[in-house]
């Protein structure tokens, strides 16, 4: 029985066995992700306030942005570990980094999309810049923040596995243990385990935008 599951793709007995490492790797995954995400979101919301109150800055945020985003996550590493070491400040780093481009350039389109009328009209009633930001121009921008929630956050997820080979744990770490020892089932499970915490916080983040945005549903 157990050499017929060791030849198969998932071997349920040591699932069974690894309960408590897999439950670990869990928590430790979702640790790292949402940490990246808090702070990705923050240090985002700040530069995108900054490049609409001031617009020359919204160019040289979103070049150093998408410079960022388009190195491969292990040279990226590979160029913090001389300064900030193996473990979880560099994936972070490296992590929240991916998040800016995304989510500054769809926050800024965003609010950009707010009709004008709108504005006045806010601007009409006595409404501050920033008050008229975060009440009238932010919540008409939240379909197109969230989509860009989604994609970073998504992102985010599928990065943190690679952040296993630098010392931190999550599923990378399981799918890393199955490549040493030429052992599939830590492999599939970690990937597959991925794949659907990705799959649930993109559901997480669509219902949240149905209940955010109730007059979209009556459109």
């Amino acid at each position: 029985m157990i050499a017929d599951e060791r030849r198969s793709l998932i071997w349920w007995t040591w699932v069974g066995d690894h309960l408590d490492e897999i439950w670990q790797r869990t928590v430790e995954h979702v640790q790292i992700a949402l940490i990246a995400m808090a702070l990705g979101c923050l240090l985002s919301f700040v530069l995108s306030v900054i490049a609409v109150r001031f617009r020359w800055t919204f160019k040289p945020i979103t070049r150093v942005g998408s410079i960022l985003y388009t190195i491969p996550s292990l040279a990226l590493f590979g160029l913090l570990i001389p300064f900030t070491g193996l473990g979880l400040l560099t994936a972070e780093i490296a992590l929240v980094s991916y998040t800016i481009f995304i989510l500054v350039s769809n926050t800024v389109a965003g609010l950009d999309a707010v009709p004008a009328p709108v504005k006045e009209a806010a601007d009409a009633m006595g409404y501050t810049w920033w008050r008229r930001l975060m009440t009238v121009e932010f919540p008409l921008a939240l379909p197109t923040v969230i989509a860009g929630l989604r994609i970073a956050s998504v992102t985010v997820i599928g990065l943190v596995t690679v952040a296993a080979l630098i010392g931190n744990g999550g599923y990378g770490a399981l799918i890393n243990d199955g490549l040493q020892r030429s052992f599939p089932t830590p492999i599939v499970i970690g990937s597959l385990l991925s794949v659907v915490f990705a799959l649930l916080v993109d559901g997480l983040l669509a219902f949240a935008l149905w209940a955010l945005t109730p007059w979209r549903r009556r459109t």
